[in-house]
């Protein structure tokens, strides 16, 4: 297990500093806001240690309000809104310097029977073994010199493959913008059989690469365009049990972009195609035109 991981694992024990009160904390970086993705796992835990264990996450609607305060401990309150028969909803409020700045109902379900079906294929892509990791492809496409090389070279506790091109190479060749990303994901480690904490680290990872499927398009890329995003809001529908310390396929794509918003779609597949995730965000897209 690399540093990066035991580090996000740290984070993601929280604090319980009340009955349905707990405190997480964020990474010491040079950052100027909390990723999103650290503040919805961190809700989910939240969430989940109100909720008894036969129960399971199905679904998550978030929304950020205010960026993370990366210098400060974040507050989540949980409110008990439902303990049905069968279903559980609970709704987080993530509080800093007295204001709230994110929010999220999840929703838990026992395990039960019922008809299935699957519509979703999971792209015919190549394998994440002949793929580079994240760290040597941008290595490649960009050199040292490059603006947010701190950001770039840090230790990321997910390994993150893609098969379809970088917003850095599409910002340089137009012919390889397009509205797809495809991207193999794990976590290095023999992770615990808690299936919550597989649920939290899917979600944690699904942050990571949405945004850049609407910028794909656009010849946009972080630190190589005048362009500024954000994560609006987050939605993820949890299907059947998967885990993340073994190789998913993240297939991505954004049907539309407009009135400075951008909205990418995203399915998470096990490697013999099963799906196991859907996830949805609208994001803030602003680009200088002058």
């Amino acid at each position: 297990m690399n540093e990066a991981l035991k580090e996000l694992l740290g984070l993601l024990d929280l604090e319980q500093i009340e009955r349905d009160i707990f405190r997480g904390r964020s990474p010491e970086e040079h950052i100027q806001r909390v990723f999103g993705g650290q503040v919805a796992a961190q809700a989910l835990v939240a969430a989940g240690r109100t909720v008894p264990s036969e129960r399971h996450v199905h679904s998550l609607h978030a929304y950020f309000i205010r960026p993370g305060d990366p210098a400060v401990p974040i507050v989540y309150n949980v409110e008990r809104v439902r303990d049905g028969r069968s279903f559980t909803t609970r709704r987080v409020v993530a509080v800093q310097h007295g204001k709230a700045i994110f929010t999220m109902s999840a929703s838990f379900h026992i395990l039960e029977p019922g008809v299935e079906h699957q519509a979703a294929v999971m792209p015919r892509v190549a394998g994440p073994e002949t793929m580079p990791r994240f760290e040597e492809r941008i290595q490649q496409v960009l050199g040292v010199e490059v603006p947010r090389r701190e950001w770039l070279d840090r230790p990321r506790p997910v390994d993150a493959r893609y098969v379809t091109p970088l917003t850095w190479e599409a910002e340089r060749d137009p012919a390889l913008r397009g509205s797809v990303t495809n991207v193999w994901f794990r976590y290095e480690a023999d992770l615990p059989d808690d299936p919550l904490l597989h649920v939290v680290l899917a979600a944690y990872a699904s942050d990571f690469t949405l945004v850049d499927t609407v910028l794909l398009a656009h010849g946009l890329a972080w630190g190589a365009s005048d362009v500024s995003g954000a994560s609006l809001d987050h939605a993820m529908w949890f299907h059947r049990p998967f885990r993340v310390d073994d190789w998913l396929m993240y297939a991505q794509e954004s049907p539309w972009a407009g009135g400075a918003r951008g909205l990418a779609r995203g399915e998470m597949f096990t490697r013999s195609g099963e799906l196991v995730v859907s996830v949805v965000q609208e994001v803030m897209i602003r680009v200088n035109m002058g």
